[in-house]
């Protein structure tokens, strides 16, 4: 029982089984308050203009309060467990409020397009009910959507957020001894790819769509390889091709030491990634870099946006290694 309190929003789960509830009983004490003023049996589907199908008052009323509960609760508990992201239980909570409404509002037109009627055969749908209901519950939808607030629970998130702030707190340099950096190729560099890949696809596409989709996608490739992400903490050096593929993982401990320069990528072999020998490089374009040189005599080099962050991410990089190194803390270039 614990585990299920800590798994749900009491407050939704609520509000998820009692809005329903309270719903389908106006419905049906509203329905009752003008019995004496309906047709017996009521008409319940028509065929253009012409009722075809009708049924008892008591039938109508209990399937439609039905409908309303059953409905209803089958979209608002969606809205209910704490697992689910907060955009999508705001977004259920609102669709389970618009839709418990709209089925009162269409189930309510019915029932009023047949006031004072002798005959239900000459009944209508009341149209005006049904759009002012219709478009009141939409709105209603849409406020509870932005007002419902997810409730709030202590996670593993929250943890290693906490964890994190006591190890900032505990050592001031661990903040300086970390640095995430995205760098890229130039956008002049994306547009010739753009005009040498995507203009000639989008000509191929009504002769040859499966090799103009082969072009689109190596220019998306191409495109991601001219991305890399860099991170640096106390653990080491890490870089990864097109944000995601990780090509180097260089322990603080293997480091011997790291130095900002400026490089030319056809150095190197040209852009992307490049082994050769003991030298590994991953270039997005020509200009600021970062060299770093392993104790065990391979080097690696890393693009790294401009000369200010290379000569930051270089700093950080050797300071981490003296530190793993045991050399002390803070040995700035």
């Amino acid at each position: 029982m614990g585990k299920l309190r800590d798994s749900v929003d009491a407050r939704a789960l609520r509000f998820a089984v009692g809005f329903p509830l309270m719903l389908a009983a106006a419905f049906v004490v509203c329905s009752l308050l003008i019995r004496s003023d309906l047709p017996e049996p009521l008409a319940v589907r028509w065929t253009g203009s012409v009722a075809v199908d009708f049924a008892p008052f008591g039938a109508v009323v209990g399937v439609g309060a039905a409908m309303i509960v059953l409905i209803g609760w089958a979209v608002l508990v969606q809205a209910v467990p704490l697992s689910r992201p907060a955009v999508m239980r705001r977004i259920m909570m609102g669709a389970g409020l618009f839709v418990s409404l709209f089925i009162t509002t269409v189930l309510a037109a019915v029932l009023v397009g047949q006031l004072g009627l002798q005959d239900a055969g000459q009944a209508r749908v009341d149209v005006a009910v049904l759009a002012m209901g219709s478009g009141a519950a939409l709105g209603l939808g849409f406020v509870m959507g932005f007002v419902f607030k997810a409730d709030e629970r202590w996670s593993t998130d929250d943890d290693r957020a906490i964890q994190a702030a006591l190890d900032r707190e505990r050592d001031p340099d661990l903040a300086r001894d970390s640095v995430s950096l995205w760098v890229h190729a130039r956008s002049s560099v994306f547009v010739m790819l753009g005009i040498a890949t995507l203009l000639p696809a989008a000509l191929l596409t009504a002769a040859v769509p499966w090799l103009a989709g082969l072009l689109a996608a190596l220019a998306l490739l191409a495109a991601a390889c001219l991305f890399a992400r860099l991170q640096v903490d106390r653990r080491g050096l890490r870089v990864f091709a097109a944000g995601i593929v990780r090509v180097m993982d260089v322990p603080a401990g293997a480091i011997e030491a790291a130095t900002p320069k400026e490089v030319r990528a056809a150095d190197y072999g040209g852009w992307g990634y490049r082994s050769q020998g003991s030298s590994t490089a991953l270039l997005v374009s020509s200009g600021p870099a970062v060299v770093v040189d392993r104790l065990d005599g391979r080097t690696l080099t890393v693009s790294a946006g401009s000369a200010t962050t290379a000569d930051n991410v270089a700093q950080v990089i050797s300071r981490v290694a003296a530190r793993a190194r045991g050399a002390g803390g803070a040995t700035d270039l």
